[in-house]
């Protein structure tokens, strides 16, 4: 979100209020209103505002009762057109995030982001019937896992595709997104923003085994730079890939299991499928996630394991380890106790770094409507305990803005209450 920092809070403010007004007068009755928010407010033992922990260099934080903001997405859409098969769909996104500490605290401490506008247009390409084509800015196709919130092949952003296309044996999506980043500090005097477009192809519901479906997708990304860009040789290589392999299993143990597999090269190896031209060298990746029931249809268990090896040019990379399971036990059908265990070690490439580890878990007492492990609204009594492996983490892993986490600590204790909710 760090773009609309360029754009006045009060503008933003404004756009919000006007992109609702004009979504809401058209046709109140027709318009789709989705979203997603969670919030809430917790303190640390010892004193001062709630921390949260993530062990430095890892690519996420387990997120139960670790999660010290206020976010919040508001999704407004509708179809505005529709003859036969045909259609047309408008739709749109705010985001908003705030750090949990008063009522109106805006400025430096909140920002508003325009997270999704674009148009569908169904069965408009009449030689691929079935087919979606769209054009703006759009969350695509986005692949997750939901207790850490790693997004691990995402290329959401401004762009142009046309998805489901039927190829007899499932479905191909073809789509051109974009990125930039910032290369402040690696000599270059123009404009510190680079351009990088992504070309995605997917296909998507190749039936393989009972029960089973498999999807593979290869993504290049390429930088445009301009020319005093390219004079200033800000990277060895502008361009890479990441090719993905996912494979789900839809009746795993009474359950669902995913397992993907990832291997990205150059400017693709930043972790999330978005191009970063400053990247060098190549990374492999294996995630297994799952939900599944243990012993009791009471009982129900999210479980991943991760593994990712960043071997960079410059030597900065690395390896990634994480596991973390949440088995929630469901007293009635209005109410949950989940535990939550998460473990994240780093081993750097470098010579002379340590490995950086970290354990966290949370007792979370909960009241959701419904014995489902995805069910919300969710509202959450919490307490988090983490320890980490040296003096080093404490200043990276803990949001200590209130002084809530010594630096010379290696653990420590937070609680608080969350509601979290999609629609």
């Amino acid at each position: 979100m760090s773009d609309n920092n360029k754009f006045p809070l009060f503008r933003r403010h404004q756009l919000v209020a006007a992109v609702a007004a004009v979504m809401v007068s058209t046709s109140a009755s027709a318009v789709e209103f989705n979203g997603y928010f969670r919030s809430g407010i917790g303190d640390t033992v010892g004193g001062g505002d709630q921390a949260c922990f993530k062990a430095a260099g890892a690519g996420a934080k387990y997120r139960l009762g670790n999660e010290c903001e206020t976010y919040a997405e508001i999704q407004l859409g509708e179809e505005v057109y529709k003859e036969g098969e045909t259609s047309f769909y408008v739709d749109s996104m705010i985001a908003y995030v705030t750090n949990q500490e008063k009522d109106g605290e805006f400025g430096d401490n909140a920002d508003v982001g325009v997270r999704q506008f674009n148009v569908q247009g169904k069965n408009v390409i009449k030689s691929l019937p079935g087919s979606t084509l769209w054009i703006g800015k759009r969350y695509y196709q986005r692949h997750d896992v939901h207790i850490n919130d790693f997004y691990y092949w995402d290329v959401s952003g401004p762009g142009a595709g046309l998805e489901d296309i039927d190829v007899g044996t499932g479905k191909l999506h073809l789509a051109w997104t974009r990125s930039t980043n910032d290369t402040t500090g690696i000599n270059v005097s123009a404009d510190d923003d680079v351009t990088n477009d992504i070309l995605d192809i997917r296909w998507t519901d190749l039936p393989v085994n009972p029960g089973g479906t498999l999807q593979v997708g290869f993504d290049y990304g390429h930088a445009n730079l301009t020319d005093e860009q390219d004079d200033a040789d800000i990277a060895d290589d502008q361009s890479g890939y990441m090719v993905t392999a996912e494979h789900k299993q839809s009746d795993f143990l009474g359950g669902y299991n995913k397992l993907a597999l990832q291997y990205a090269t150059d400017s693709m190896i930043n972790g999330t499928g978005k191009s970063n031209s400053v990247y060098s060298g190549k990374m492999f990746r294996v995630i297994d996630q799952g939900v599944i029931p243990v012993g009791t249809e009471n009982l129900q268990m999210f479980y991943v394991g991760i593994y990712q090896d960043n071997d960079f040019d410059s030597d900065d990379g690395g390896q990634w380890i994480s596991a973390g399971v949440r088995p929630t036990y469901y007293w009635t059908d209005l109410m949950s106790t989940a535990v939550e265990l998460g473990f994240d070690k780093v081993k750097p490439d470098a010579d002379g770094e340590d490995d950086y580890d970290l354990q966290k878990v949370t007792l979370s007492q909960q009241w959701e409507p419904g014995r489902n492990f995805f069910a919300r609204p969710q509202l959450r009594l919490f307490a988090t305990y983490a320890h980490w492996s040296d003096n080093y983490n404490a200043a990276t892993i803990a949001d200590n803005d209130q002084n809530a986490i010594d630096i010379d600590d290696t653990d420590g204790l937070t609680f608080g209450a969350q509601a979290e909710v999609w629609w």
